[in-house]
């Protein structure tokens, strides 16, 4: 069953605790996710596996569960011979699958269904350049089905999360407007700036103004942006921000591996919750230790 309070109400009284990067929990249980359908392979073919990661954050200590639809796409499934009806019933699977791990905690657990962006069903990397050739309508038309879906299936919040322009963010914002289901909206950065170059004080004004949206911020980022994009995020927003960097490697699609060095620190959340961070947790390889580590440190 769904917690009491609304995540909303539960950021006005404190820092939240989201999870870490499932698809490396996934690995560290030995699933393998070389498919273009990345962890979401799983919803079909071994979904304990995915309630199994989901517990290792609840245990954790973790307060938001991000469901394994990241890279859950209607047409991701159907290259996999799955129809609509089918593809919508995983999506609706990943949410659930999300909630029985909440369900058996022994706290508060809020469940995001994430929302990856366009880039993350073309499995190339390029949801970290943006740009796709597309226009705000036509990305929109891509996202709404499956924010339809995910919201039917009962989110207490959905992650619009790794989006790396502002093109895609109105697109996903227009797509979720009317959905019932509140969001987040969650920018993958660089530089000081979107993956597409964009200026991050304009990207992160898009969710200024609507209601929907209860946090704004970054993930799937290298730790060392967060600080700044945290404090502007709150500033030119109002709203509580959200944070979850990966571990500061760099991902190759063409080698489909990790690059560089793990660059995380759970002690940069006292920095990230003094500049209004609300919600804060990690994304890729960043594991269960570390939101413990987290989760301890946000402990009053």
């Amino acid at each position: 069953m769904k917690p009491a309070r609304t995540l909303a109400a539960a950021l006005e009284e404190g820092p939240v605790v989201l999870d870490g990067g499932l698809s490396n929990q996934l690995q560290a249980q030995g699933c393998d996710l070389t498919g273009s359908l990345w962890s979401a392979r799983l919803l079909a073919d071994d979904p304990e596996q995915v309630d199994a990661a989901h517990t290792a954050y609840v245990r954790a200590g973790a307060q938001v569960l991000i469901t394994s639809s990241y890279q859950a796409t209607f047409e991701g499934f159907a290259r996999r011979g799955l129809d609509r009806e089918q593809a919508a019933g995983l999506l609706g699977r990943s949410v659930g699958l999300a909630r029985s791990a909440a369900d058996a905690a022994g706290h508060e657990v809020w469940v995001a269904a994430s929302v990856g962006p366009y880039g993350a069903m073309l499995a190339d990397g390029s949801e970290y350049r943006g740009r796709y050739g597309l226009g705000v309508r036509e990305l929109e038309r891509f996202h709404r089905p499956r924010i339809e879906a995910l919201a039917a299936a009962g989110p207490d919040v959905l992650a619009l999360e790794t989006v790396p322009d502002t093109d895609e963010a109105r697109a996903l914002l227009d797509a979720a407007e009317g959905c019932g289901v509140p969001v987040w909206l969650s920018y993958t950065v660089a530089g000081g700036r979107t993956r597409a170059g964009q200026p991050l004080a304009e990207a992160f004004a898009l969710g200024a103004g609507r209601d929907q949206v209860i946090a704004v911020g970054v993930n799937c980022c290298d730790p060392r942006e967060t600080p700044d994009a945290v404090a502007l995020a709150s500033e030119v927003t109002g709203k509580p921000a959200v944070v979850y960097p990966n571990s500061g490697e760099r991902w190759d699609a063409v080698s489909r591996s990790w690059q560089g060095g793990f660059g995380y620190d759970p002690g940069m959340v006292r920095a990230w919750r003094d500049a209004g961070a609300r919600l804060a947790g990690g994304c890729c390889r960043v594991g269960p230790r570390e939101i413990a580590e987290l989760a301890r440190l946000l402990r009053p």
